[in-house]
C-alpha cells in the first residue's frame, strides 16, 4: 500500500495506530497534520471511548433491571419507576426537568474538572488520554515500557468495541420500534 505523503508516515508507529488497518485515514484528516493535531484527535477518541463504555454498561445494568437503590427526587420516586435509555428523556413517565438539570450539571463539571489530562493540580498524563491525574495509579509505576504500551492499546481497543456496540445496542432498539426486534444474549429485547 502505497503512501500519499511522508507526513503520514510520521504516524505509522504511533499507539493509535493499530493492526489490522494500521494508519488508517480514508477521509484525509492527516494530510497536512502534526503531532499536537494527532494528539488532539487521540484524546477525543479514547474520551468517547469512555463514555461509550459507560453508556453500553448502562444500557446492560439497567436493562437487566438493576437500579440505584432509594429515591430519584424529593417526592420518593425510585429510579425504576423511570424507562431506561433515551426513553427516560422523553416518554410520558421521562425523569423530571430538574433531574435531567443535575444530570447536565454533573457532566459540565466532570468536562471542565475532572476529565482532562491534567487536572487538579496534577501533571499531564503519560499519553493522550490519560485521566487519572495522579489519582488512580493501580501499580502504572510498577510497568516496564511494553506493559504501559499494552495496557493502553487495550484501553483504546476496548472503547472503540464499546463505540460499536452502544451504537449496535441503539440500532437494536430502533429495529424493536419497527417490530424487528431480536432477542440478544445478555440484553434481551430493548
Amino acid at each position: 500500500v502505497g503512501k500519499t505523503s511522508t507526513s503520514l508516515n510520521a504516524f505509522e508507529d504511533k499507539l493509535d495506530v493499530q493492526p489490522p488497518l494500521g494508519f488508517f485515514d480514508p477521509l484525509g484528516m492527516f494530510t497536512d497534520a502534526n503531532q499536537e493535531h494527532f494528539d488532539c484527535l487521540c484524546y477525543i477518541e479514547v474520551k468517547h471511548g469512555c463514555i461509550c463504555q459507560l453508556a453500553f454498561l448502562g444500557q446492560i445494568v439497567t436493562h437487566n433491571r438493576i437500579h440505584l437503590p432509594g429515591p430519584i427526587d424529593m417526592a420518593g420516586d425510585s429510579f425504576d419507576l423511570y424507562p431506561n435509555s433515551i426513553a427516560a428523556l422523553f416518554r410520558d413517565n421521562a425523569t423530571p426537568q430538574a433531574g435531567l438539570l443535575q444530570i447536565v450539571v454533573f457532566v459540565v463539571f466532570l468536562e471542565l474538572f475532572v476529565m482532562k489530562e491534567s487536572a487538579n493540580s496534577a501533571e499531564p498524563g503519560d499519553f493522550p488520554g490519560d485521566f487519572c491525574n495522579g489519582a488512580l495509579d493501580f501499580g502504572w509505576d510498577t510497568f516496564d515500557e511494553e506493559t504501559k504500551i499494552s495496557k493502553c492499546a487495550i484501553k483504546l481497543n476496548n472503547g472503540c468495541a464499546d463505540q460499536f456496540g452502544i451504537h449496535g445496542l441503539m440500532v437494536h432498539k430502533k429495529l424493536g420500534n419497527i417490530n424487528m426486534a431480536a432477542d440478544l444474549p445478555i440484553i434481551g429485547t430493548l
